[in-house]
């Protein structure tokens, strides 16, 4: 039997019974906790008092640092460049507040404005020279991005769409293969944890990308309905963004093959979700046209020169497209939305257990964890582990990312269930 976190991590990995199933919390930025709900979960620990970092501005995700881990018994870190979707690092740390007046931290580059309705804005690479990137209305949770320097193409014109999205992917700098590397070595070196690598190599489509966040002078097609339009009106301009995207992400895939090797396990290739509630949000044959030879390309890649698996998140129901998933090369599906159309928890572990890694779907996000008594959230949390755990291949982890206000208790109840799971094994 495995022994430590990193073994149990890799015979998940296989589809091979680990013995204990392998928890997250903060690994990647869709498998996390808000910084308000962190900060609620580290007092119910009784963990020292200490103010949350926002890693993720987007969502205002807290970091989850060392003693959280070693409270809850979380089994992977996360590798990552250290860059934010809006262009600036995780470093030089200074006080913020919260929309409820958390004290939090924040990268130093995190500058914003509020305007006379309480809105407040954030401003790409930190730049407040140029119009803000997200805003936040008052009371919110989280940033939603701006759509600016948007055009609406006739249908005359031939846009270049490599041209409009040039600056929105580029190169891994010096200084983020260097993070790269160094927090590799750390953590391969002087820690047990599972290793999983960050940084959305080729998130096709992604709604969060498509508006530019990290962009100061976005162009071309950025509204987002306008976006899914043109895969019809203009479907060469979705081709060619797609191809300069993948072009880069293989090339970053390479540079941080050398910063890691195969010290990592997975790789968070896309974020893009292709599903919603009732089902998918477009066609199969849009996915097999647009996205799937990328896919298959990139991790065709991953596969030929690596040992890592192929980590895709994609919310919604996306049942349709498990066949296609599996023929593109995807190894990880991500959060597992077992609350969407089709999605039967028993269904997915029967029929595809042995062709995705699940990393997900430990509990419903959208009514249980939120709404529902910890004993509730005890036992769905425990119902979820008999059926996913069976036989390997599967990473203990709420659907999504913790929302702000979830009950502590609520949480503490859902990480008891995985502690008394594998107790019990």
């Amino acid at each position: 039997m495995a022994k430590t976190a990193r073994e149990r991590f890799q015979l998940t990995l296989e589809h091979q019974d680990p013995g204990k199933t392998v928890v997250d919390l903060g690994s990647t930025p869709i498998s996390g906790i808000s910084a308000n709900a962190l900060d609620g979960l580290r007092k119910a620990l009784g963990l020292p008092e200490a103010r949350v970092k926002v890693d993720e501005p987007l969502q205002l995700l807290g970091m989850v640092e060392e003693d959280v881990r070693q409270a809850l018994g979380l089994d992977i870190v996360g590798i990552t460049p250290g860059t934010t979707m809006y262009g600036f690092q995780n470093r030089d740390w200074k006080p913020w507040k919260l929309q409820n007046g958390l004290d939090v931290l924040v990268p130093g580059d995190f500058n914003t404005t509020v305007d006379a309705e309480g809105r407040t804005y954030l401003y790409p690479q930190g730049d407040m020279s140029v119009p803000p990137a997200a805003v936040m209305p008052k009371g919110g949770y989280f940033f939603d991005n701006i759509i600016r320097g948007h055009v609406d193409y006739d249908d005359d014109d031939t846009p270049d769409g490599k041209a409009d999205f040039f600056d929105d992917f580029g190169l891994y700098t010096d200084e983020q293969l260097r993070n790269i590397e160094e927090t590799c070595n750390d953590y391969y070196n002087n820690t047990e944890y599972g290793l999983i690598g960050g940084g959305a190599l080729a998130g096709l489509g992604d709604f969060a990308i498509i508006p530019g966040p990290a962009n100061k002078h976005p162009k071309g097609i950025r509204d987002i309905p306008a976006f899914m339009v043109a895969h019809y009106t203009f479907p060469d301009y979705i081709h060619e963004i797609f191809e300069y995207q993948l072009e880069i992400g293989l090339k970053n895939a390479a540079l941080f093959h050398q910063a890691t090797g195969d010290k990592i396990q997975a790789m968070q290739i896309s974020g893009t979700d292709f599903g919603m509630q009732t089902g998918p949000y477009m066609t199969l044959d849009s996915y097999r046209e647009f996205y799937k030879p990328y896919h298959k390309r990139i991790n065709d890649w991953v596969h030929q020169n690596t040992n890592w698996k192929t980590f895709y998140h994609t919310c919604g129901s996306i049942v349709a497209f498990l066949q296609d998933f599996h023929e593109a090369g995807i190894d990880i599906l991500n959060p597992v939305q077992c609350s969407a159309a089709g999605m039967d928890p028993h269904m997915l572990k029967e029929q595809w257990g042995d062709k995705f890694v699940f990393w997900g779907g430990g509990i419903d996000t959208q009514k249980t964890l939120p709404f529902g008594t910890p004993e509730e959230v005890y036992r769905e949390a425990m119902e979820r582990l008999e059926i996913f755990s069976k036989n390997g291949g599967y990473i203990f982890n709420p659907i999504h990312n913790v929302q702000s206000h979830i009950a502590p208790e609520n949480l503490l109840a859902f990480f008891r269930a995985v502690r008394d799971f594998n107790a019990n094994r």
